[in-house]
């Protein structure tokens, strides 16, 4: 780029009418046989740097396709980049079918490999082999280029265009035009402070007035903090915040949307930690619209008028300030690219860490491990402030860099419109106006060094929540699927096998029959598969080999979503949201009436205990329910069953904690009493 200038700057500059060549006469067409020998020099010069460009590119392009094909070999195959996160698989409520997060995925396959299930074979559904904690890994991520993080980052631009909202796309529009005006903004204000100048050495003292007016006039609109930038921001707040929500809401839907296999696997602070970069794509979004685009579009107009206003040689030197600040700022932010994953990565590992302390707050008081945890948290902020001080001590470095190359091109300009200026040729307003422009080109330079830094971290911040919007579930309504309406809880399980993984069979040729209204109990040692019945029942998973049907339909033919509004569970271990019981009880059926919460409650021998509470039922239960008691908690989970109204309930030892006399009053009314009739119960227990 830099010897296209220099040689088309050269050319403007040997023919233009007022060159004058001070070692030979010019001949007729103004250029001397030096002049045609510089020009081919110029020339040569060119093509030899366009080979070592496509040279350079095509070394490139070989050494990237080898690096993503070992990212591909190593991480997988980045699945479905292109695809919208919010695509036409959502019913017209706008919810997403199955509670997955809008993806046109097919039963059988995830829309392209994935490690995680790239030791399945048969049907899908079968989880990972034994491995880290999904979605954690505190490492470096593997280096990308520019194409690469917009080929990946593409699934994001959707959300800033309102697609779905005429008047936020009228705004859109608006803020376009003004960013168009604040542009024309740019030219006058230097233009003007030119005119005011001369103004005071040749016209009279209105005149002079007048034109100051309009230059106030032009600095009160001109800037990001004046009155177009002003209104610009102000315009953009409704459309910033659409684009925030639909990004965030949906990576929440797509976490709900992962099968067990993840959630079983993942580290909390880690997708926490993900879900939490949706602001930094969000300020990437809007800053490459608002900011960079505009950017580019004031360094080209600059070179224009240098050259219109000033001549080919002004023209020139602010192509080469432009040019090697430029170059200067992105060779030297992308060799710290890796510190700054570093800090990232340090960040994450920090939050994760604090996270998992807190909420493991009572395994650490149990084995007095307050120290060992303090200690370990103190390590992750210090690993994070070496990483964090590396960045900051090479922002710096790179900011005075930035200062010397401005600074000499800007003290080369100045020394050659002094120079004219004192000879006469050009007028005092014209050194002015090139002072206030080289000193307003230098925001957007000064700009484009913050911006590719913030950039380049809010890319290296996505990276996460990118990787988690590419994990895709394991089990997923296929083609063709229909809902299941009606059920009177039918169970027939034949020749069924399973595996977590394919080295170690969980189930294996598995069969029964359930009829509606009977109580069927898995009694068995620990760990001998009788939670795994339930999990397939539920549809968590697939099984491998046979079938699993209700009332004769195989629930692979059915909606995931249908199968489960039938079927209830109380788990072994309850969790409940940090809200009031009320709250927790009716989260089973929200339309559920008060009087049916108290007569589940009683059914579930819980109703008297929750009444001598100081607040009832609007007593606030805590982390996971952890201010009540397990007895009490199973009771509220078995309550909340009840109010599901399931024609299929599954209890996976859901008194376990209880005493004998309260147990059997539970039993009893589930069972044998009103709510049991024409259920079907399945029932996990350690002994007959």
């Amino acid at each position: 780029m830099g010897e296209i200038i220099i040689l088309i700057a050269f050319f403007l500059t040997v023919t233009d009418a007022d060159y004058v060549d001070l070692a030979t006469e010019p001949d007729n067409n103004g250029l001397t046989s030096w002049d045609l020998i510089d020009l081919g020099i110029g020339g040569v010069r060119l093509l030899l740097v366009a080979s070592l460009v496509f040279l350079y590119a095509a070394v490139a392009k070989r050494r990237m396709d080898e690096r993503q094909a070992h990212d591909e070999e190593a991480n997988g195959s980045d699945t479905d980049e292109g695809s919208p996160l919010l695509s036409s698989n959502r019913s017209h409520d706008g919810r997403s079918r199955n509670g997955h997060a809008g993806r046109n995925t097919h039963y059988g396959a995830t829309n392209g490999p994935d490690r995680r299930n790239s030791n399945c074979h048969g049907e899908q559904g079968c989880p990972q082999q034994d491995q880290e904690a999904a979605f954690y890994r505190p490492d470096k991520l593997p280096h990308k280029t520019w194409f690469e993080y917009c080929r990946g980052y593409s699934v994001f631009f959707p959300y800033l265009w309102p697609s779905n909202s005429t008047k936020l796309q009228g705004v859109v529009v608006m803020c376009f035009i003004l960013v168009i005006l604040q542009r024309a903004v740019n030219i006058m204000v230097p233009a003007q402070l030119e005119i005011l100048s001369n103004a005071f050495e040749h016209n009279p003292i209105d005149d002079v007035w007048k034109q100051l007016g309009l230059l106030i006039l032009y600095k009160l609109l001109q800037g990001p903090s004046g009155l177009l930038g002003s209104v610009r921001s102000m315009l953009w707040i409704p459309v910033s915040q659409h684009t925030y929500r639909a990004l965030i809401t949906a990576a929440f839907e797509h976490v709900h949307s992962l099968s067990l296999d993840f959630h079983l696997g993942k580290r909390t602070g880690e997708v926490l930690s993900a879900l939490n970069k949706g602001a930094s794509i969000n300020q990437f979004l809007e800053q490459v619209t608002f900011q960079v685009v505009p950017m580019l579009v004031d360094l080209l107009i600059a070179v224009v008028y240098f050259y219109l206003h000033f001549g080919p040689t002004y023209a020139l030197l602010v192509s080469i300030i432009t040019f090697y600040y430029l170059y200067l700022t992105i060779r030297m932010a992308a060799t710290r690219a890796d510190q700054r994953r570093d800090m990232v990565n340090a960040d994450r590992e920090e939050e994760a860490v604090k996270n998992d302390s807190i909420m493991s707050y009572e395994t650490v008081k149990y084995f007095n491990a307050e120290r060992r945890e303090f200690d370990r948290y103190g390590e992750a902020i210090r690993k994070f402030q070496e990483a964090e001080a590396q960045v900051t001590y090479g922002i710096n470095y790179m900011n005075m860099c930035q200062s010397v190359v401005f600074m000499c091109g800007m003290l080369v300009a100045l020394l050659t419109c002094g120079y004219q200026v004192s000879r006469g040729e050009r007028e005092l307003g014209q050194f002015f106006s090139l002072v206030t422009y080289l000193t307003q080109l230098q925001g957007p330079l000064n700009f484009f060094g913050t911006f590719y830094r913030t950039v380049q971290s809010a890319m290296i911040s996505g990276e996460r929540l990118l990787e988690l919007f590419k994990i895709q579930p394991t089990v997923v309504d296929r083609p063709g699927v229909v809902p299941l309406r009606e059920c009177t809880g039918h169970i027939e399980w034949d020749n069924v096998a399973f595996s977590y993984d394919k080295r170690r069979t969980a189930l294996q040729g598995m069969s029964f029959e359930c009829k509606p209204g009977t109580t069927t109990a898995f009694v068995g040692e620990s760990g001998g598969g009788k939670s795994t019945v339930f999990r397939l029942m539920f549809r968590y998973y697939n099984c491998r080999e046979g079938s699993i049907r209700f009332d004769g339909h195989d629930v692979k033919d059915l909606t995931i979503d249908s199968v489960r509004r039938f079927i209830g569970v109380v788990p072994q271990d309850t969790i409940l949201f940090n809200e009031t019981l009320m709250y927790n009880l009716k989260y089973a059926n929200p339309d559920a009436t008060d009087a049916e919460v108290f007569d589940a409650c009683r059914a579930a021998a819980i109703h008297d205990r929750i009444m001598s509470f100081p607040d009832g039922y609007l007593t606030k239960v805590g982390e996971r329910g952890l201010r009540l008691s397990g007895g009490e908690k199973q009771r509220v989970a078995i309550a909340r069953t009840i109010l599901k109204n399931p024609k299929i309930i599954m209890l996976d030892e859901a008194t376990s904690a209880l005493d004998g006399e309260t147990e059997q009053k539970i039993q009893s009314k589930l069972i044998s009493g009103k709510f049991g009739q024409g259920r079907t119960l399945l029932i996990i227990a350690y002994v007959p």
